[in-house]
């Protein structure tokens, strides 16, 4: 009987060795709260998500905690387990691409295109990217490092992903979290900024209702837009030449179940498994350091510097523009490359002022400028740096 209860209980300490609870740090728990306020955030509050559930969710799986040499096989760094083959993807940068490819199949660049001038407004804000990437050099971060960092500025998740995979991969999961952080705040952070910086004269600046675009147009951009970026970008290659595939496919006109499955079950399936890993990643040992604060604190910064870059260019641009061509800064936010949330966020302040000035379709411009924009600033990066 002593034989069978020592056996018994030696089986149990082997089995309690193995569970989470012996395991756990007080780390795992502090980023299993990041996760559960994530998730909050999505479900209470209808914060991005599409975005925030499986990256909370995916915050989650990655800190259970288990016992490291136990060959196990189920942790996200370990080679051969099924989430580590899942990471490829955006260890690999290959994920981004894929995304790219359905963003441009459900993006209608006729706002663009019928008033080519709002490039400049998107190109204007992807100075938060440059901005921060100063500042994230003289904190003392490596070149490459601060590039992956500064990215977070454009906004653009699957662009700071991409360009961190290739030059930081290290610090990929605290870049790729912030990135998504602050996108899906959009409606927190950006409305402040665009108030401090306008005059309530300015905020009510209506704007001449956009003229249509031929089919031929539509057409003819992303292959003009293709040669025009990648041949002054090359090392953009990967997101743009997707981008324009996708828009292709979407405004052709022959290919409607090809655009229909990159917008559709392509991009969701992918966005759920980036999000997952994304989130995974974010192991306490790997997540919890100095340089994490540092990266939320200039994603921050970038994101606010990007934004009031945008209004501030309008602003300028108004004093060579003649009044009836005149623009709503209330629009430069959007040059940020967070779509559609940014342009809706022109939208919703600009109705405080006026409930009938409809600046939706016009914002839509500068933000989908800033898609385009974000990609080629971190071709530049990677052309650098790489």
């Amino acid at each position: 009987m002593g034989e069978f209860m020592s056996f018994i209980s030696n089986n149990f300490a082997d089995f309690w060795s193995y569970t989470g609870f012996a395991n756990a740090g007080y780390e795992h728990f502090i980023m299993i709260l990041v996760g559960l306020f994530f998730l909050f955030l999505a479900i209470k509050k209808d914060f991005e998500p599409m975005l925030l559930i499986p990256i909370g969710f995916g915050i989650l799986i990655g800190n259970i905690p288990f016992k490291i040499d136990a060959g196990l096989e189920v942790g996200l760094y370990e080679e051969g387990s099924v989430l580590n083959i899942l990471y490829q993807g955006v260890r690999t940068g290959w994920y981004p691409p894929l995304v790219f490819l359905g963003i441009g199949a459900m993006t209608d660049f006729s706002a663009l295109i019928s008033n080519p001038k709002l490039m400049l407004v998107g190109a204007a804000a992807q100075f938060g990217i440059f901005g921060a990437y100063m500042v994230a050099l003289a904190l003392g971060f490596e070149p490459n490092q601060a590039a992956g960092i500064a990215i977070i500025g454009g906004a653009d998740g699957p662009t700071a992903i991409f360009l961190s995979s290739k030059l930081s991969p290290n610090l990929m999961g605290a870049i790729a979290v912030s990135a998504y952080s602050y996108m899906a705040l959009v409606p927190v952070i950006q409305p402040p900024v665009m108030r401090l910086l306008t005059t309530k004269k300015e905020r009510l600046i209506r704007m001449k209702p956009a003229r249509q675009v031929s089919h031929t147009e539509k057409v003819m951009f992303p292959i003009i837009g293709l040669l025009l970026t990648c041949f002054l970008v090359p090392s953009g290659l990967p997101l743009l030449g997707m981008l324009f595939f996708g828009n292709l496919l979407k405004e052709s006109g022959v290919t409607r179940r090809l655009a229909d499955t990159a917008s559709g079950p392509l991009i969701d399936t992918i966005t759920m498994l980036l999000g997952l890993t994304v989130g995974a990643s974010t192991q306490a040992s790997e997540f919890l350091t100095s340089s994490t604060l540092y990266i939320f604190f200039l994603g921050f910064m970038a994101f606010i510097i990007a934004t009031a870059s945008g209004v501030t260019f309008v602003k300028l641009f108004n004093l060579i523009l003649p009044q009836s061509k005149k623009i709503n800064p209330l629009i430069g936010n959007a040059g940020v490359s967070a779509v559609p949330m940014s342009a809706r966020i022109s939208q919703t302040v600009g109705l405080e002022y006026d409930p009938t000035n409809y600046l939706l379709m016009h914002a839509m411009g500068p933000n989908v400028a800033g898609v385009i924009g974000s990609a080629v600033a971190a071709g530049v990066l990677l052309g650098f740096l790489i």
